[in-house]
């Protein structure tokens, strides 16, 4: 066979060439070849016109070039401006004219966020041992990962309580709401346990159809589910939102951000590669539009996942912020020079707007959507899980990003305040514990 290919490969090379070819000759095949790679370097790099190819390079392509002159100049005219970077996990305000920029972590560094995704993770996690043996039902990997996932749930219920959430993790927006939390989270581990229980002993229950209605949906008796464990997903992301909204809100109204002349720029990957391109499947866009109170106009906010990010290790450490302003500035800057050569060209013809988006809102009868639906209330449950649906199904969206909108709303319209807003799969529930 590889003789074959070889023959074929450098019969291919001669054609190429427009050349004959011994079959023998061990000459004639690295000749060819020779012939074979100079014929795809023209291919590679075909002929161009010096004249032409100057004349492209005076407008683009250099730092001598017409665009980057423009370039420069927006950046100077801008540079006293505000510039707001956030990246996947911190947030850093650039007030511009030399001062010194201010910064916040968001994410991953933040009280009771890992915690409570890892509870929001039993859902994608119990699913995916249920994949694990549809694909390859003789691998006992799915068994050695339900095993592991059993030892951490039982510890994670051993450790949780009350004053666990009180006094130890300590998150200010859960103040009043740290037993329910308690309660919740127990309640998710048990019946957790249950579910693993019952399929490590019988793998024939590791279908899609016993997850849904036994664990998921609460609608069966093998487990004795009483809530659905969607509604815990739910509270859990919503907390989570809760909180970062509610301290992102806060720390930008400290600041007295003149938002009608504040540049934002979302710097960086947010979440999966494919998630949070958009305004309207971006979280931490709608975080900064709630915190702007509606006032910050969406063309001042581009969403520039290639950019260069950062992530802030020492908050003290201004230094290593300062050093990302330049860049990410000339990045919001430039974007909007090339925009403003717009009206200069096609003045009288239709402009650019962002427009209002408005959600839809489904129903009963609703199979598909492309957008994330509008939640109707907090009681709202279908829309909600309809949600946590979409997330993890369209790559466009943040998984994180299920309820963020809502909470941000809701704190919004509740002055920030975490304690006058309803949190959905929580408040108006009540969790059994001791299971």
């Amino acid at each position: 066979m590889g003789t074959r290919r070889a023959f074929l490969k450098c019969a291919g090379a001669s054609v190429v060439a427009g050349s004959t070819l011994a079959l023998d000759s061990g000459a004639a095949t690295e000749t060819a070849a020779s012939t074979s790679a100079k014929a795809a370097a023209k291919t590679v790099a075909p002929f161009q016109s010096p004249e032409l190819v100057a004349l492209y390079e005076t407008y683009t392509a250099g730092p001598t070039s017409i665009g980057a002159d423009l370039t420069r100049m927006t950046v100077r005219a801008g540079a006293d401006d505000p510039l707001i970077v956030a990246t996947g996990t911190d947030m850093a305000i650039f007030p511009g004219g030399g001062r010194p920029p201010k910064v916040q972590s968001f994410r991953l560094s933040t009280r009771g966020f890992k915690e409570l995704a890892g509870i929001a993770h039993f859902g994608p996690a119990l699913a995916s041992i249920v994949n694990l043996h549809t694909l390859e039902p003789a691998n006992a990997i799915w068994r050695k990962d339900a095993e592991r996932l059993t030892a951490a749930t039982q510890a994670a219920r051993d450790a949780n309580s009350s004053a666990l959430w009180r006094d130890r993790i300590a998150v200010e927006a859960f103040r009043g709401r740290e037993d329910a939390i308690a309660a919740m989270v127990d309640y998710a581990c048990a019946i957790t346990l249950r579910y693993l229980k019952a399929v490590l002993a019988d793998e024939a229950r590791l279908t899609p159809d016993f997850l849904r209605r036994e664990y998921l949906e609460a609608k069966g008796g093998t487990l004795g589910v009483t809530v659905p464990f969607n509604a815990v997903m739910i509270a859990a992301f919503f907390l989570v939102a809760l909180d970062t909204a509610t301290r992102v809100i806060a720390w930008f109204r400290e600041q007295s951000i003149d938002w009608e002349r504040a540049m934002v720029l979302i710097a960086g990957q947010q979440g999966r590669p494919t998630a949070g391109v958009t305004w309207t499947t971006n979280s931490v866009c709608q975080i900064i539009l709630g915190a702007a109170n509606r006032k910050l106009p969406l063309e001042r906010m581009y969403i520039a996942p290639h950019a260069r990010s950062f992530t802030v290790k020492d908050p003290d450490d201004l230094d290593a912020v300062r050093a990302f302003e330049e860049p990410l500035r000339s990045v919001w800057l430039y974007t909007r020079a090339i925009s403003n050569l717009a009206p200069t060209m096609f003045e009288g013809y239709p402009r650019y707007a962002p427009g209002s988006y408005e959600p839809p809102v489904i129903g009963k009868d609703t199979r598909e959507l492309s957008e994330m639906p509008r939640i109707l209330g907090p009681d709202d449950m279908l829309t909600m899980t309809t949600r946590l649906r979409l997330v993890i199904e369209d790559p466009r969206q943040l998984l994180s990003g299920c309820v963020t909108d809502y909470a941000v709303e809701q704190l919004r319209l509740n002055g920030n305040d975490p304690a006058s807003v309803v949190v959905p799969g929580l408040d108006r529930y009540v969790y059994p514990t001791g299971l």
